[in-house]
């Protein structure tokens, strides 16, 4: 079993995630699909997470019950859609929003203590990567502090921020080279790969020893691209 998860990001209407999600449904119906889905839409999109064939996550909550923070949505309001799924450390939360590691560990271990499936993502830029192998994974690594390990629910996704959204994936020998290394210290870990995956690029990346799944950005917000995806992921 692969893990396959979407990420709207602000992308999609409440009325237009209903309609992706009756048509997703209505797919995997007809596929005997073994994987586990799970879609992230955005927050004034979020449904109620009943679907038989996929779940409904969130792409960020804040660690709080309910309270006095403008903007943000807490444990309150997700279990009002029975969501129990959570990206975390994404890295547009991280460079666009200032998100630091010290604040994603507040909040994977909040949520952690809530029994959350976390999907916690990890990536380097271009300019560390270009300072070779070690580098980068020392910087992933520290992406990593604070986050307890032995956590069963938690799902990492690794993402190079240099092959989110540029059309250009990681090369095959890069992602097996990373999640080779990343595998000596996770173990049993489930670890995706996201960046640029896409219906032409999945079935190979899924199909590398490390690589437990993929977190898919642009190539999923079009159903029949999605559906293209899930397809050529089994």
């Amino acid at each position: 079993m692969k893990i396959i998860a979407s990420n709207f990001k602000t992308n999609h209407t409440r009325r237009s995630t209903q309609e992706f999600c009756t048509t997703l449904e209505s797919f995997l119906n007809t596929q005997k699909n073994p994987n586990k889905i799970t879609i992230f839409p955005p927050t004034t999109a979020l449904l109620d997470n009943t679907f038989k064939h996929f779940s409904i996550g969130a792409q960020n909550a804040y660690f709080t019950q309910c309270g006095s923070f403008t903007g943000e949505i807490g444990l309150e309001q997700l279990h009002e859609f029975q969501i129990q799924s959570l990206l975390i450390g994404h890295s547009e939360r991280r460079e666009i929003l200032g998100e630091s590691q010290e604040f994603c560990a507040q909040k994977f271990a909040y949520f952690a203590r809530q029994d959350f499936e976390i999907f916690y993502c990890i990536g380097e830029s271009l300019e560390t990567k270009n300072k070779g192998l070690d580098s980068t994974l020392v910087f992933l690594e520290s992406q990593l502090k604070g986050i307890a390990l032995d956590y069963p629910k938690l799902i990492i996704a690794y993402e190079p921020i240099w092959a989110i959204g540029s059309g250009i994936s990681a090369t095959l020998e890069e992602i097996t080279q990373i999640h080779t290394r990343l595998k000596q210290k996770l173990g049993k870990i489930p670890l995706l790969y996201g960046g640029s995956v896409k219906p032409q690029n999945v079935s190979e990346i899924l199909s590398l020893d490390g690589v437990d799944g993929v977190l898919v950005g642009s190539a999923s917000w079009e159903i029949q691209s999605f559906c293209k995806i899930l397809e050529n992921s089994f």
